[in-house]
């Protein structure tokens, strides 16, 4: 077997417009899907009640609906560079 980190949490390739914005959303995305993973894991195995996994995730998509909003992805205030060739 590889390495445990990349078994429990494997990375892949970021393939969308590299923007500063773009690339923390991103790894707050990857972050919120492993954690609302790990929420359902433990309300499957009766670990969490379906109320505080549900409350969990509530406040899971709060913080990432917030980063969003705050790291103001998808807005272009200085123009998109890419569309400029030409």
């Amino acid at each position: 077997m590889t390495n445990h980190a990349t078994f429990i949490a494997p990375h892949s390739v970021y393939r969308g417009v590299i923007r500063p914005e773009n690339l923390v959303f991103n790894a707050n995305l990857q972050e919120f899907s492993q954690r609302v993973s790990f929420i359902c894991n433990l309300e499957t195995n009766g670990k969490l009640s379906p109320e505080e996994a549900f409350h969990q995730l509530q406040d899971l998509w709060s913080s990432l609906a917030g980063s969003y909003e705050s790291l103001g992805v998808g807005q272009q205030p200085f123009g998109d560079s890419s569309d400029s060739a030409a």
